[in-house]
């Protein structure tokens, strides 16, 4: 097919799905509809995360959407982090590299190493449906490298060259060819890492280095990125981001969809900058936040040499905490720079992944991997290169994020809170800290037990140990603490920590709604009246799912539905009755005309039917 010919077939199929995002808009939020809830304002792309998300790298499609549904949304992970899901070069002959997948052979998601389209379609769905966002590892910078050459096909089954994609999308009406390379203006190596230019327009690694900067190219990589936003996906990891021009790169960027169907607001966006004398950070936070590998290597390093008290100041310095996310290791980091992984110090590894979740710097992101004795070894697989359905019990996958146990929730909980370290700085490798009233936590990187006690600004009452253990339905399955008068003693495992916060209260004063008066017993009932503010859009309705049969026993077809009308929303209103004193856990749902189900992030809620004249009010604001 001509160029020219293939070039507006792809312009006007991208044009075709922009109006059709435009008229899917437009219809949620006519003013002229009956419904009386105005539509929640477009948001600008590259909003920030809420919550901590995990990386679950190279991890089957199914296996991410079982583990969304059992082990991330109930212990508080707002997002997952997955491996690149277009088409990619095999290279038997190397084993099925784990870097394999980051060759691009066309954007089509028909067979990967990881599964099917279909598969990866009912993976966000399901991640969704436990109230955890989908992540891709996006590859927008390049295609295959020049190691590739003749070990085609795709994965998918697609032919392809060095500079020569031929059907991008499997309908045979866009591919790259060598001009869409920058091989006239560079077509080589880098050479000289202190010039911008040659990182931004030369090969990383022999890998064919896209021509960004021409329109054709940008509008391919946005229609790519937009297919998996109208799937649902709710941001990406863009790769390599510093070997692309800012200006190209938010382009890309710019052409997505204003809003994640199913999410609130626009797709979020985090690049990979490992920053030099060349090129730095903050040349990308206009686009989105951005990896901060300072952060990365500065708490390796501490926790390594067991000093808690230089981890402290891990970050001072580094990008703002609003445009950062921080890590311990990445897929990269802990094969090339192994300062603290899960093969050197599995204790410690652990315990600074637990200090990132409570430490309040950045979006936190945990790693969660498959053990390796080569770096460039791929996940467990069958014979063919396929990647084996994880299973955590199987000393192959490590599964390091299941160790946090309840952990996200206390990122949760303590979210937009201070820190203030609440030790003397005596014990090089101790260190405590709380977060406002929200949260205290305690960690111990010694061979012996510490036992302490410390004034604390929570609230009396009984707490779970959320490092230890999770907590459901008002149900620890760790260790509890009680704070009375503020003080708390805790006993910290050696090589071990400590985390309390209000979110993981297992009795006392916390409880949303209960201000400790009237007496419940007085009561046959007691009016439960929830009035959460929640913006929607036309069509949407909220409703609360909870622990207790009233609230539907977490089936979403049984939740309490709630009501707003033209001077009262965006507060939702509903009310049930309860048995008095009745303690449970709740979340705010949206539903979706076609009945998509959208939970709030964060840990579950928590009331008690206690309150004035036999009636307690819940009320509280969506949590993106």
């Amino acid at each position: 097919m001509p160029l020219t010919l293939r070039r507006t077939l792809a312009a006007a199929a991208a044009l075709l799905i922009g109006c059709a995002l435009i008229a899917a808009s437009a219809l949620r939020s006519d003013p002229g509809a009956a419904q009386a809830a105005p539509a929640a304002a477009a948001e600008a792309p590259a909003a920030p995360a809420d919550g901590p998300m995990v990386h679950l790298f190279q991890w089957r499609w199914e296996s991410v959407a079982q583990e969304c549904e059992d082990v991330l949304g109930p212990n508080g992970y707002a997002a997952v982090q997955v491996s690149p899901p277009q088409e990619h070069v095999v290279l038997e002959g190397e084993g099925y590299p784990w870097w394999q997948d980051y060759q691009p052979v066309s954007y089509r998601l028909d067979q990967t190493r990881r599964g099917t389209a279909a598969d990866f379609r009912d993976m966000v769905d399901r991640c969704r449906g436990a109230g955890v966002r989908v992540y891709v590892d996006a590859i927008v910078n390049h295609m295959t490298g020049t190691g590739s050459v003749g070990s085609g096909p795709g994965s998918a089954g697609s032919e392809y060259e060095k500079y020569a994609y031929p059907d991008l999308f499997g309908d045979g009406a866009s591919g790259y060819s060598e001009q869409d390379f920058n091989t006239a203006e560079c077509g080589r190596d880098i050479e000289d890492w202190n010039d911008p230019w040659e990182v931004r327009t030369c090969e990383l690694l022999g890998l064919s280095d896209l021509a960004t900067g021409d329109a054709y190219v940008r509008d391919t990589l946005s229609a790519y990125l937009s297919s998996l936003v109208e799937m649902g996906v709710a941001g990406f990891r863009i790769d390599a981001a510093k070997h692309m021009p800012p200006e190209d790169l938010r382009a890309v960027v710019d052409g997505l969809p204003a809003t994640v169907p199913g999410w609130d607001g626009p797709p979020y966006i985090f690049q990979e900058v490992i920053a030099d004398s060349a090129i730095g950070e903050d040349e990308y936070t206009g686009i989105g936040d951005v990896t901060e590998f300072d952060y990365q290597r500065g708490i390796g390093h501490a926790f390594a040499d067991g000093d808690l008290q230089a981890a402290k100041g891990v970050g001072d310095g580094a990008l703002a905490s609003d445009s950062a996310v921080a890590f311990v290791v990445n897929h990269d980091t802990q094969r090339s720079e192994p300062t603290l992984t899960h093969r050197t110090d599995r204790d410690r590894y652990d315990l600074a992944q637990a200090f990132l979740l409570a430490h309040g710097y950045g979006t936190p992101k945990v790693m969660s991997s498959y053990d390796f004795t080569g770096n460039d070894q791929g996940p467990p697989m069958s014979g063919d290169g396929t990647t084996a359905a994880t299973d955590c019990s199987q000393d192959a996958w490590v599964c390091e994020h299941r160790a946090l146990n309840a952990m996200p929730t206390f990122t949760n909980a303590t979210a937009g809170e201070a820190v203030s370290w609440l030790d003397d700085g005596s014990q090089r490798g101790r260190a405590a800290l709380e977060r406002g009233s929200a949260g205290f936590a305690a960690f111990n990187a010694t061979g012996q037990e510490w036992t302490a006690g410390f004034a604390t600004s929570l609230p009396d009452g009984t707490y779970c140990d959320v490092a230890s253990g999770t907590f459901a339905d008002g149900a620890c399955d760790g260790a509890t603490v009680r704070v009375e008068g503020g003080d708390a003693k805790v006993a910290v495992p050696a090589e071990g920590a400590v985390a309390l916060h209000v979110g993981a209260m297992v009795e006392g004063d916390g409880s949303d709604g209960d201000d400790g008066s009237g007496d419940p017993g007085e009561c046959s009932t007691v009016e439960a009246a929830f009035a959460p503010t929640v913006e929607t859009f036309y069509g949407q309705g909220v409703y609360v799912a909870g622990s207790v049969d009233e609230l539907g026993g977490w089936d979403t077809d049984r939740a309490l539905e709630l009501s707003t009308d033209e001077s009262s929303y965006p507060v939702w209103q509903g009310s049930v009755d309860l048995p008095p004193g009745a303690e449970f856990e709740y979340k705010y749902i949206k539903k979706d005309p076609d009945g998509t189900v959208t939970w709030e992030s964060g840990g579950n809620r928590t009331g008690t039917a206690a309150g004035e004249g036999c009636a307690a009010e819940f009320t509280g604001d969506w949590r993106d």
